[in-house]
């Protein structure tokens, strides 16, 4: 069974979990969001390649038995 928590000693382990918070710099919030793009791009890169080269497999295939 729980206990109810004191309001004022929760608002207190609120503050220092909070002050343990350590937040990413302007430049590396900025380079992992630029890898994020580059990464996105090179995935969608791939899969367009392997979704054509598939395409190209299945039609000379379905042609080769029409």
């Amino acid at each position: 069974m729980a206990t109810k928590a004191n309001p004022v000693q929760f608002i207190q382990q609120v503050r220092s979990e909070v002050a343990k918070i350590v937040w990413p710099s302007r430049r590396e919030v900025t380079l992992t969001t630029i890898m994020v793009f580059i990464m996105a791009a090179l995935t969608a890169t791939f899969f367009f390649l392997v979704d054509s080269l598939i395409r190209f497999g299945l039609t000379h295939l379905l042609t080769m038995f029409s």
